[in-house]
């Protein structure tokens, strides 16, 4: 089984992180995200949009897909639970993991992708007033997490969960490629919980 990644992307270091809870280790083959090697045909066999990251599995099958992969990857480890024990948690944990997804990462993702020259290879034309409404949805969602996290220590409750991790990665992308941080946004809940999951090992995997 081999784990076809790259090193400091948002939605690989989700999976190493996974693992890294689960006190996991598998083979990783590095991709380089150049516009090239992840359009090669020995990548876009495994994966046909030529994205990472992907799980090759023993009998030669390969999952796409983060949470998929996560899926899978808890299905065949249950513990530690990080996806839910049963179906009232399980839905709720997906729910919130969703939402980091979508109104954390995806509008984090369009800015770094549309904004920052460095991935201009990669995003052709890039589109810099779109970057900066995504700059915008970031904070006003950011803003309705921040008051979430009032109320509770992690992402999705009273435990941590695959919505912190998803969340924790999103965080940390932005922070490294636009120096955006939670604190000095006005958001010291956010900025609380970013720190507190940055004191787990696993926040080292996939760097």
């Amino acid at each position: 089984m081999r784990l076809h990644t790259t090193r400091r992307a948002p939605n690989p270091r989700r999976v190493h992180m996974f693992l890294s809870e689960k006190g996991l280790e598998i083979e990783t083959v590095e991709v380089a995200l150049d516009g090239v090697a992840n359009r090669s045909g020995e990548l876009l066999a495994r994966s046909p949009f030529g994205r990472v990251p992907v799980l090759e599995l023993d009998d030669g099958r390969c999952l796409g897909e983060t949470r998929a992969i996560c899926a899978w990857i808890e299905g065949h480890h249950p513990e530690p639970n990080l996806m839910g024990r049963d179906v009232d948690e399980r839905a709720f944990i997906e729910m919130h993991d969703r939402r980091a997804e979508f109104h954390l990462l995806l509008p984090i993702a369009n800015w770094i992708r549309h904004g920052h020259p460095g991935l201009a290879p990669l995003e052709q034309p890039q589109f810099p007033d779109f970057a900066a409404s995504q700059a915008g949805k970031l904070r006003e969602f950011a803003q309705v997490f921040d008051a979430e996290l009032a109320s509770r220590p992690w992402w999705a409750g009273e435990r941590f969960s695959i919505a912190d991790i998803t969340a924790f990665c999103a965080i940390e992308f932005v922070r490294g490629l636009m120096r955006w941080q939670p604190g000095e946004q006005g958001l010291p809940n956010l900025q609380a919980w970013r720190d507190r999951v940055a004191e787990r090992p696993s926040a080292k995997a996939g760097m």
